[in-house]
């Protein structure tokens, strides 16, 4: 005997999609207002920063950024040595930290067997919420007084070579631009790990078995059809450590030396912009220094953003050439 199902009376049909209609609505005008949060919560910041930024460029101008001395006894306030040891010590953790992140991504997800890789992933993803500070008093107590011999060895070696002598040049101390970009690599290590590991394991089963039926090895197969189809991904990630390596501020000024230098001497003592910001914020005793404190600030936060918009662009830009249209 066949039983047909009733269809709902008409009325009740009506009232469900209505209730559909709202619960749509409700969810879009949700979203949006949270997206319009932030975005109120990003101008706030942006109009705050450089309406309390003001005097010292009504003051300094441009010189400001080209300017290297910071003394403030003096009302001279430059941050170019600040913007400069910024730079070059993110530059070192991400040279330094991408192909160890690479290599432990590729590793944990084509390589290692399962016994090893829950543990390996828990150990990686655990370095990522040790606090930065633990990072710097390890750094300033035990590994920069390490690091002394050998940056006087690498000084010996490489000193008297043209161009790369200029980067090994002589060390004073273990507190330096290589240091800290070395702590840097360490902490940044998780995250673009972390990212890379969940966009390589997207790469479908099916391309990778499609490689290793045509004959290709396990590194074939890596470089064929699982590094392509996650470049973007990587490069995404590469960029977000990029931006934490850049804005971080204890690790950084424990090691770093603070020091204000522009030179290319990776073993000389220099300093960052959210380092001088939150060792000299408290002792700023004058609105001129204060401003050009928060200059400061909305300088990297100015840096931050175009890593942002360069990272979309690049990763874009990686997107399309896999899919074949650049």
């Amino acid at each position: 005997m066949t039983v047909l199902a009733e269809s709902p009376p008409q009325g009740l049909e009506a009232h469900l999609r209505n209730n559909k209609r709202r619960a749509d609505k409700a969810f879009r005008l949700t979203t949006m207002a949270s997206g319009t949060v932030i975005l109120v919560i990003l101008a706030g910041i942006v109009f705050t920063i450089s309406r309390r930024s003001t005097d010292v460029f009504s003051e300094k101008g441009t010189e400001f950024f080209t300017e290297k001395r910071w003394a403030p006894a003096s009302d001279v306030y430059g941050a170019l040595s600040f913007i400069f040891g910024t730079a070059v010590t993110a530059a070192i953790a991400v040279v330094l930290a991408v192909p160890v992140s690479i290599g432990i991504a590729l590793f944990t997800t084509q390589v290692a067997p399962k016994w090893l890789k829950r543990p390996l992933v828990a150990l990686t993803d655990l370095v990522a919420v040790v606090p930065s500070v633990v990072f710097g008093l390890w750094g300033i107590i035990y590994f920069a007084p390490k690091l002394v011999g050998f940056y006087k060895n690498m000084h010996n070696w490489f000193g008297g070579w043209p161009v790369i002598g200029r980067l090994f040049g002589p060390a004073a101390a273990g507190r330096t631009f290589m240091t800290a970009g070395i702590i840097l690599a360490v902490m940044i290590v998780p995250i673009i790990t972390s990212i890379a590991r969940e966009v390589i394991e997207t790469t479908p089963q099916t391309d990778r078995d499609g490689a290793l039926a045509l004959g290709a090895t396990r590194w074939e197969m890596i470089t064929g059809a699982v590094l392509p189809h996650s470049m973007g991904g990587i490069t995404g990630a590469v960029m977000l450590g990029l931006g934490r390596a850049m804005g971080e501020t204890i690790a950084a000024a424990l090691v770093i030396g603070s020091s204000p230098a522009v030179t290319a001497n990776l073993f000389s003592a220099g300093d960052s912009l959210p380092a001088v910001i939150a060792f000299q914020w408290g002792e700023a005793t004058t609105d001129l220094k204060r401003s050009a404190l928060v200059a400061m600030g909305l300088t990297l936060f100015v840096m931050t953003i175009i890593v942002n918009f360069g990272a979309n662009w690049v990763v874009g830009r990686a997107l399309r050439r896999v899919q074949g249209t650049v």
